[in-house]
C-alpha cells in the first residue's frame, strides 16, 4: 500500500528524533579529531605544546618575559607608590619650584594621593635634611622604570644597571633608555644618582653603574642607527657631575687618593627602623658580647650633657645565677646607646649595597673607614667610560685627562688593594692602615672593570675554589648570618665575576659557574615558579636563614632575571641544550 504524501514528513521527522543523537555524537567526535590533528600540527610548528611535549627552559624565559611588564613602574601607575617598607599615606614629592606635569594631576586624583613639593632646591647629596620631610613619600620621575620587586618597589641605583642589561637583551631598547634619563633627572634635580627614588635616600647614592648603563644602552642605539649627539653631550655633563661626588669630602678615603662609601644622614635610617624588626638590637647584643670589636660603638647613656645619639635605648643588667630559691643579685641596670659612628657605618653600608656584610667589621659598622675595592674599581670604569665618551664627542683633550685619571686610580688600587701573597684584591682599612683579610667576591671587579693585570687576573682566578659552591659563587668565605655573606649568591655579582673571567680568557671557569648558577635557578624555579634575590649556593636551594638584615627572599627579581639571560646569552651551546634537558627531568629532593 503506498503511503499518502501527507505522512512523508512524519516519518522524517520521526528518522531525524532517531538519528538526531547519533549525527551529535559524530559531529563531537569530528571537533575532537580536527582539534587534535591542528594541536599536532601546531606543536610541529612551535605554535603550542601537546600534554607530556618537552618544554625545556621556554617556562622560565617566559616568566622573565612577563616580568619586565609586571615590574615596571610609571607617574601614571597607583602602585607606584606603594612602599612595603614605611606604612605611610603615599606622597609624591616634585622638585622645588617644578611644576606639576598633568599625569601627576590625574595620579592625584585618580591615586587619591597627595602631592607636595620639596622644600629646597637641592644641588648636591646631603644638602637637605630628611628628617624634616614628613611624611616620607616616592620622589617623581619623568620616565618609566623598572622595580626590583617586593618591598623594593622604586628604582634602585645599582639593581637598574643589571635590570638595563636585561632589557636590552630583551629588545626593551627605550624602556632602558628611559631608565638612564630618569638617573640623569636624579642627578640634575636630587643632587645624585640615588639610592632610589623616596625621600629618605636623599642622604645617600649607590655603587656608581650609571656610565656602564649609558655607555650600554647608546651602544645599543649605535647598533640600530640611532645616534644621538646631544643625548650624548647631555650624558657627559651628568656623568661627570656625579663622578666629582666621589671625589670630593667626604667620599675621599683619607689621603690614599682612593674613595670611600659614605651616608650624609646621622642615625638608624628611617627604612631600616620601620622594616628590619629587632635589627639594631640584634646588633647592639653582639657587641656588648664583643667588646673588643665595638669600636666605641656602644655608648652609655648617662644622665647630664652628653653628646645627643639617634636610636633606640638598650638597658643591660647582670645578675648572679641563683643556685638556691634565694632572689639573685644584681648590679644597677644600665643604659647605652649604639654611636653615632655606628650609625654612620651602618648607613655608609646601605649605601655600598652590601648590607648586611661583615666584611667592613660586623654588621658593617666601619664601611666608612675603608677604601673599597667594588667602588673604586667602579669609579676606574666610569674614568673609562667618560674617555670612551669624550671620544664619540671628538674632546681629545678631555679623553686624554680622563685615560690619565684612569691611570692614576689603577696605580692607587694596586699599591693600596692588592695583596700579591694571598693573590686577592682586599679592602683598605683607613684606621689600622693596612689591607683587610676578608675574602670577597669583589676581589672579580678589577677583572671585570679591566684594571688587573694578566698575572693578578690569574691568581684571582686560581682562589676562585675558595668561593666556588654546587650553586656558583657566595660572597664570601665567611658564615656570619648576613646575607651577602657565605653561603649566598647573588646575580649581579655572578654576572661581573663571570664577566671577568671571560675577559681574561678564563672561559672554562666562567662556563662552570654560569652552569652552576643558572642551573640552580631553575631548578627552583621549577619548585615555586619564582625567581628571587639570591640563593644558598652551597644548597643550591632559595630558601634563606637570614639572621642579619631583612629576612625575606624577595620574588621578582630584576637582577635575577638579568643575569639569567646574560649567563645563558654566552653558554656554549652543548651547556644550553644540556640545560634544556635538565628541566624535562624529574625533580632532585630539595638541598639534595
Amino acid at each position: 500500500m503506498r503511503e499518502s504524501p501527507l505522512c512523508v514528513p512524519c516519518r522524517r521527522r520521526g528518522v531525524a528524533r532517531i538519528f538526531r543523537p547519533l549525527l551529535q555524537l559524530l559531529k563531537q567526535r569530528f571537533v575532537v579529531l580536527a582539534t587534535v590533528v591542528v594541536l599536532a600540527q601546531s606543536a610541529v610548528l612551535g605554535q603550542t605544546e601537546a600534554p607530556g611535549a618537552r618544554k625545556g627552559l621556554k617556562p622560565i624565559l617566559d616568566y622573565i618575559s612577563g616580568a619586565w611588564d609586571t615590574l615596571t613602574r610609571s607617574m601614571t601607575d597607583c602602585q607606584s607608590l606603594v612602599d612595603p617598607k614605611i606604612k605611610v599615606s603615599p606622597v609624591l614629592y616634585l622638585p622645588a619650584g617644578m611644576a606639576e606635569p598633568a599625569a601627576v594631576q590625574r595620579l592625584a586624583s585618580d591615586c587619591n594621593v597627595r602631592v607636595e613639593h620639596l622644600p629646597v632646591q637641592i644641588n648636591h647629596l646631603g644638602e637637605i635634611d630628611t628628617g624634616n620631610i614628613q611624611p616620607h613619600g616616592l620622589l617623581y620621575l619623568e620616565n618609566k622604570y623598572v622595580v626590583p620587586g617586593g618591598r623594593f618597589n622604586e628604582m634602585y641605583g645599582w639593581d637598574s644597571y643589571f635590570i638595563v642589561r636585561g632589557l636590552l637583551l630583551a629588545g626593551r631598547v627605550e624602556l632602558a633608555r628611559g631608565m638612564v634619563d630618569n638617573f640623569f633627572f636624579e642627578i640634575e634635580h636630587y643632587g645624585a644618582m640615588l639610592n632610589a627614588n623616596r625621600t629618605y635616600y636623599l642622604t645617600r647614592s649607590q655603587p656608581p653603574f650609571l656610565s656602564s648603563m649609558f655607555v650600554d644602552v647608546y651602544g645599543a642605539l649605535q647598533k640600530s642607527g640611532h645616534k644621538d649627539p646631544v643625548w650624548l653631550a647631555k650624558a657627559y655633563a651628568d656623568l661627570e657631575k656625579d663622578y666629582e661626588m666621589w671625589n670630593r669630602e667626604p667620599h675621599r678615603a683619607g689621603d690614599t687618593g682612593l674613595s670611600r662609601y659614605y651616608d650624609f644622614g646621622e642615625g638608624p635610617p628611617a627604612e631600616a627602623v620601620q622594616d628590619e624588626s629587632g635589627f639594631y638590637r640584634k646588633v647592639a647584643t653582639y657587641f656588648f658580647f664583643h667588646p673588643a670589636q665595638a669600636d666605641n660603638y656602644v655608648v652609655e647613656n648617662l644622665p647630664g650633657p652628653m653628646q645627643q645619639v639617634a636610636g633606640s635605648l638598650y638597658s643591660q643588667q647582670v645578675c648572679d645565677v641563683p643556685a638556691t630559691m634565694a632572689r639573685a643579685e644584681c648590679e644597677k641596670r644600665r643604659e647605652f646607646k649604639l654611636s653615632s659612628d655606628y650609625y654612620k657605618g651602618d648607613r655608609s653600608m646601605r649605601e655600598s649595597g652590601f648590607d648586611v656584610s661583615f666584611r667592613f667589621g660586623p654588621f658593617g659598622a666601619a664601611t666608612h673607614h675603608y677604601a673599597p675595592v667594588c667602588l673604586n674599581s667602579l669609579l676606574y670604569k666610569t674614568e673609562k667610560d667618560l674617555e670612551q665618551i669624550s671620544r664619540w664627542l671628538g674632546h681629545t683633550p678631555d679623553a686624554e685627562k680622563w685615560n690619565k685619571r684612569a691611570e692614576e686610580r689603577k696605580k692607587l688600587i694596586a699599591q693600596y688593594l692588592w695583596d700579591e701573597k694571598a693573590g686577592w684584591f682586599f679592602d683598605y682599612d683607613l684606621q689600622s692602615g693596612g689591607r683587610s683579610s676578608y675574602r670577597y667576591a669583589t676581589t672579580f671587579y678589577p677583572l671585570w672593570a679591566g684594571l688587573a693585570t694578566p698575572e693578578q687576573a690569574k691568581a684571582v682566578a686560581n682562589n676562585l675554589p675558595a668561593l666556588d659552591h654546587p650553586g656558583g659563587v657566595a660572597m664570601s668565605a665567611e658564615d656570619t648570618g648576613a646575607q651577602w655573606d657565605l653561603p649566598y649568591g647573588w646575580g649581579n655579582v655572578e654576572m661581573l665575576v663571570i664577566e671577568g673571567l671571560r675577559r681574561y680568557g678564563f672561559k672554562a671557569e666562567a662556563d662552570r659557574v654560569s652552569y652552576e648558577f643558572l642551573s640552580m635557578v631553575a631548578e627552583n624555579y621549577r619548585r615555586d615558579g619564582n625567581i628571587r634575590e639570591k640563593y644558598n649556593v652551597v644548597t643550591r636551594s632559595s630558601e634563606s636563614h637570614v639572621e642579619l638584615g631583612y629576612q625575606m627572599n624577595v620574588v621578582g627579581f630584576g637582577w635575577t632575571n638579568a643575569a639569567f639571560l646574560d649567563l645563558l646569552h654566552d653558554l656554549p651551546k652543548d651547556m644550553t641544550e644540556r640545560l634544556a634537558r635538565e628541566q624535562d627531568q624529574v625533580l632532585p629532593a630539595a638541598g639534595k
